[in-house]
C-alpha cells in the first residue's frame, strides 16, 4: 500500500511542497538482472519529492517502502574504483585520527559489503560489527556481521564509536530513526559519524540523474544538522567531500544546542532551489535529448551502471537502440542489464571491439581513470560529463 505522507519525516513539520514528478521510475538501481526482459519487468512506481518549509527536508512522498527488498542480489559497491578507494581511505584515516579509533569496536549501521568497515578496522587495529539487512552473516578475523536493519535490539552490543555512510538516504522515516540512534547512544557518550550524498549540488545542478526511487530522503547541510539538533545531538563536524558530491557529519549526545556551521543553508534557501529544480531538468532534458537527435547514428555508451545511470536513462526515456552498452569496472555488474531500459553492461575490455565514438560520464570525478583505461584500450572517443 503507498505510505503517503502528510508530514515531515524530519521534523514533523505539516507545510510541505510538491515540486518534481516523475511516473514510473524503477523501484530498484542495482538489483543483479540476468535477462533483458528481467530488467524491462522491473517493478515501477511515482516519485514525488516534497519540500518541508520548516526545516529544507526533501522526500519522495509516494515512496513505498513496501515495495523495497535489498537482498543479495543487490549490488552497490563503488570498491572497484581506485578513485573511489582512495577516498574511502583517506576518510577512514581522518576518522580515526579524529576520533581516536585505535584500538576500539566500531559499530557500523547499514555496512553495505562491509569494505569500508574493514579497512577503517585494519587501519586502526579496532574490531567491528556490521549490521545491514543485505549481508551475509559472518564473522571474520575482525568483523562480525549481523543480517538486519539497525533498531533497538541492537542497543546491548559492545561499540565504542558508531558510524553510517550512504544509508539514511535510504530510510523514510528519518526522525524516527535518528531518535533511535540517539536512544542508543544515551548512556554513552560516544561519537556518531555519517556520510550521504549532498541534494544541494543535485538542487543547484538539476541533475536529475541523483533522484531516483531507492533514495526516499534528500539532505542538504541545513536540513541534516536540523534533524540532528532537534533529536538531541550536538553537531562536532560538518563539511562538504568527494567534490561536493558529499556531507560529512559528526555529532556525539547532547541537548540539541551547539554551533551552527557556516555550509547550512536556511528553510527559505532550499525550498527557492527546490522549486528551481523541475524548470532545470526540464532543460537539462531538453538538451540531452537534442544531443541524441545529434548523435544519431553515433556508437554511443554510458560508463556507471549505478543508479545515476539508471536515473539517466529512464528519466529520458533512452532504449538500447540509441545507447547500446553500459560499462561498469564492477566484475559482479558485468553481464547484467539496466532496469527498465535493458541495456546490457559489459566490461571495460569490450570497448576495444567496438570502439564507441561518444562516452557519457555519469560521474565527472571519475573522468581521468576513464580517460586512462579508454586509451589503454585504444579507444578514442568524445567524453561528455553528465553535468
Amino acid at each position: 500500500m503507498n505510505q503517503t505522507q502528510h508530514i515531515c519525516p524530519n521534523c514533523k513539520g505539516r507545510h510541505l511542497r510538491v515540486f518534481y514528478r516523475v511516473g514510473g521510475v524503477p523501484v530498484h538501481c542495482n538489483l543483479m538482472l540476468d535477462s533483458r526482459q528481467e530488467a524491462m519487468d522491473q517493478s515501477k512506481a511515482d516519485l514525488e519529492l516534497n519540500v518541508c518549509e520548516e526545516c529544507g527536508f526533501m522526500f519522495n512522498r509516494a515512496f513505498d517502502e513496501s515495495k523495497m527488498s535489498y537482498g543479495r542480489e543487490y549490488e552497490g559497491s563503488q570498491g572497484s574504483s581506485g578513485t573511489f578507494n582512495a577516498f574511502a581511505r583517506s576518510l577512514a584515516s581522518r576518522w580515526i585520527e579524529r576520533y581516536g579509533l585505535l584500538n576500539k569496536t566500531i559499530l557500523e549501521v547499514g555496512c553495505g559489503g562491509g569494505e569500508f568497515l574493514e579497512l577503517i578496522c585494519e587501519l586502526g587495529d579496532n574490531h567491528g560489527i556490521g549490521i545491514d539487512p543485505a549481508i551475509a552473516p559472518r564473522s571474520t578475523g575482525r568483523v562480525r556481521y549481523i543480517a538486519d536493519h539497525f533498531g533497538p535490539q541492537h542497543a546491548d552490543l559492545p561499540f565504542d564509536f558508531v558510524c553510517c555512510r550512504h544509508t539514511l538516504e535510504h530510510i523514510p522515516q528519518t526522525q524516527d530513526f535518528i531518535s533511535t540512534i540517539r536512544q542508543t547512544l544515551k548512556n554513552r557518550q560516544l561519537v556518531t559519524a555519517w556520510e550521504l550524498p549532498d541534494t544541494w549540488r543535485i538542487m543547484t545542478e538539476g541533475a536529475f540523474w541523483d533522484v531516483y526511487y531507492e533514495h526516499c530522503s534528500y539532505f542538504t547541510a541545513g536540513s541534516l544538522a536540523r534533524l540532528f539538533r532537534g533529536c538531541g545531538f550536538e553537531i562536532s563536524h560538518l563539511e562538504r567531500d568527494y567534490a561536493d558530491q558529499y556531507l560529512v557529519l559528526g555529532a556525539y549526545p547532547g541537548n540539541g544546542a551547539g554551533k551552527v556551521f557556516p555550509i547550512e543553508e536556511s528553510p527559505a534557501q532550499i525550498v527557492t532551489s527546490a522549486m528551481n529544480f523541475g524548470r532545470m531538468v526540464e532543460e537539462k532534458c531538453r538538451i540531452w535529448r537534442q544531443r541524441f537527435d545529434q548523435w544519431h547514428g553515433r556508437r554511443i555508451i554510458l560508463w556507471g551502471s549505478g543508479s545515476k545511470g539508471v536515473g539517466f536513462l529512464t528519466t529520458l526515456g533512452l532504449d538500447d537502440e540509441q545507447l547500446r552498452y553500459v560499462v561498469d569496472i564492477n566484475p559482479k555488474k558485468q553481464g547484467k542489464f539496466m532496469a527498465s531500459t535493458g541495456q546490457r553492461i559489459v566490461a571495460p575490455a569490450e570497448m576495444a571491439d567496438y570502439q564507441p565514438e561518444v562516452v557519457i560520464v555519469m560521474n565527472p570525478i571519475y573522468e581521468q581513470e576513464i580517460r586512462a583505461d579508454l586509451k589503454q584500450l585504444g579507444v578514442d572517443a568524445q567524453l561528455v560529463m553528465a553535468q
